[in-house]
């Protein structure tokens, strides 16, 4: 992902033009905690509740960010009506999420939209970075697609993992052996929902009752929809 770190850039700057530099976030889908580990070397005073399923992530995030009591973490299923109810607080300045939700399918993607409007303050702000596919523009999908995949062929070609090379590795670390093995048994092989598009998320959002919400960046083929509350 080539892109990352500029994702990252913009989210944090919208982050601040919209709720300042000491925020209350909730990091969703928190993953190992890319998202944290970048506001906080940004923000020092913000404060951050990463939430997650998967054990393997979650023991790489706990291990990173161990004694920094600005950061906590929580075991929960998203698709899980109840999830809320395990978070340390009601109600949170800023939610953000990336290179996560793409595995949700719309439906179940727009009722958990709804459940971030109840925890987004007024004057909140929530961030999704993520896979956005346009279907109105199939010949430019395809030419990005075949573009991207022939970069990560040549990284894998000089070296670099691929996902499940990743994941065979953690297997097989006397740390994370176990919480890797929870992870298959948790999710199995699990392939990505819909991936819709940028202007879907916007009317979810909305929908959802956020304001305003819109793309705020946008690679070829991901896009960071913003959406105030």
């Amino acid at each position: 992902m080539p892109d990352r770190e500029e994702r990252f850039r913009v989210m944090l700057d919208m982050v601040e033009a919209t709720v300042g530099p000491k925020p209350r976030v909730l990091d969703l889908a928190c993953g190992t905690g890319s998202i944290t580990d970048r506001l906080l070397g940004r923000f020092p005073e913000a404060t951050s509740t990463g939430v997650d399923l998967d054990p393997a992530l979650l023991t790489i995030a706990r291990g990173h960010f161990a004694g920094d009591e600005r950061v906590s973490f929580v075991t929960a299923d998203l698709k899980d009506p109840a999830w809320t109810t395990s978070l340390p607080h009601t109600s949170y300045d800023a939610v953000l999420t990336a290179t996560a939700l793409h595995w949700l399918h719309s439906e179940p993607l727009a009722a958990l939209y709804r459940q971030i409007g109840t925890l987004v303050r007024d004057g909140g702000v929530f961030m999704n970075a993520d896979h956005m596919k346009d279907a109105s523009t199939p010949r430019i999908n395809a030419a990005e697609r075949a573009h991207r995949h022939a970069g990560m062929e040549r990284a894998r070609a000089a070296g670099a993992l691929d996902w499940a090379e990743w994941w065979a590795l953690a297997a097989e670390d006397p740390v994370l052996a176990e919480p890797t093995a929870e992870r298959f048994r948790i999710y199995g092989e699990h392939a990505d929902g819909d991936t819709p598009s940028a202007q879907w998320h916007a009317e979810a959002l909305r929908a959802a009752g956020f304001a305003e919400a819109r793309p705020v960046w946008a690679s070829p083929s991901d896009a960071l929809v913003l959406a105030l509350k």
